[in-house]
């Protein structure tokens, strides 16, 4: 048999073959299913995507967090239709971000998706006014006659909403990175997109200015109906969505969810859960603080109770090997 290591062709035929299309419930604005991305580099072929499963529900806002290398940029990237997975199926806002021709995908970045980078540089174009870099992507998207007094009063929408109407004449030498930020948000909501996405959006600001720009997105999931996923390093900001989806090696591997509770004097405080993440094929990502914990290894030995299953410690140990002889 060859041990040759298969080929980025077959890594694509498996994957669409393993990647039958299952019904998802109406009111989904994101969804991932068995979604592959392989990168090919100095003929070294790497997944950076392994069969990723995820659904963000229309009007959430959410927060995707993991370690470098854990696949979130690449699979931020696919759903901006900056880039295009290699199998399986991922449809945002109704587009099948797989299938979608060259045309469909200039239509789907310009009206369907919203998308704020980490350096502000990228967002604005430094020789227009914050009302001009505004007012840019709706002249580029075209219009009937009327058209500019309605670019005008989006402009002047999104920047009342997201308080900066006192920077609409400035341009961005003349702002803040927070306010920087905050006109990129109003930039790529210009065209009214059902998603926005933000790639480490609090990065480069300071704690107090990162909170004012979250609060930005609050406003925009709030008033404006996006639904907001928000890639991030900072605790702070996964700490005040509802869900936090965490990745590792090409997969979502946890989510905490949080939820206000009441007790019974009245006061208010929130409840946070962890879960682990079941793909249809049973597989699941333990927390590496958990295996530690338990010195669990190489296999782990399971039960089914009888409303739960429970994982044990190998209790062989090493004595068990592999399984293999040693002929």
């Amino acid at each position: 048999m060859s041990s040759e290591a298969p080929t980025y062709q077959e890594l694509r035929q498996r994957a669409l073959a393993a990647a039958a299309p299952r019904g998802h419930a109406a009111g989904t604005a994101i969804v991932c299913d068995r979604l592959v991305r392989v990168f090919t580099t100095a003929g070294v072929e790497v997944q950076a995507l392994q069969g990723l499963e995820m659904t963000v529900a229309q009007g959430e806002l959410m927060a995707l967090v993991g370690a470098s290398g854990s696949g979130k940029s690449t699979l931020l990237g696919i759903l901006a239709g900056l880039d295009v997975p290699t199998a399986g199926s991922a449809t945002v806002g109704g587009y099948d971000l797989l299938e979608m021709s060259p045309r469909d995908r200039l239509r789907y970045r310009r009206e369907a998706v919203g998308f704020v980078w980490q350096q502000t540089a990228r967002n604005l174009l430094p020789f227009l006014t914050a009302a001009q870099n505004i007012a840019l992507p709706m002249q580029l998207r075209g219009g009937r006659r009327g058209a500019a007094r309605r670019h005008a009063a989006r402009t002047a929408e999104l920047l009342e909403a997201l308080d900066i109407a006192d920077l609409a004449g400035r341009r961005p030498a003349a702002l803040s990175g927070g306010q920087q930020q905050r006109v990129a948000i109003a930039v790529a909501m210009a065209n009214d997109p059902a998603v926005l996405l933000a790639d480490e959006p609090t990065g480069e600001l300071d704690s107090e200015t990162g909170a004012a720009v979250f609060e930005a997105f609050r406003t925009v999931n709030r008033e404006l109906g996006a639904t907001v996923v928000i890639v991030t390093h900072d605790p702070l900001v996964a700490g005040e969505v509802r869900r936090t989806v965490a990745m590792r090696d090409g997969r979502t591997s946890t989510e905490v969810l949080r939820r206000t509770v009441t007790d019974e004097h009245g006061g208010e405080s929130v409840s946070e859960r962890e879960y682990v993440m079941l793909d249809r094929t049973g597989r699941v990502q333990l927390p590496h603080t958990f295996l530690e914990a338990l010195g669990m290894e190489h296999r782990v030995a399971v039960d089914l109770a009888s409303d739960h299953i429970e994982l044990r410690p190998d209790s062989h140990g090493a004595a068990g090997g592999s399984g293999e002889s040693g002929a």
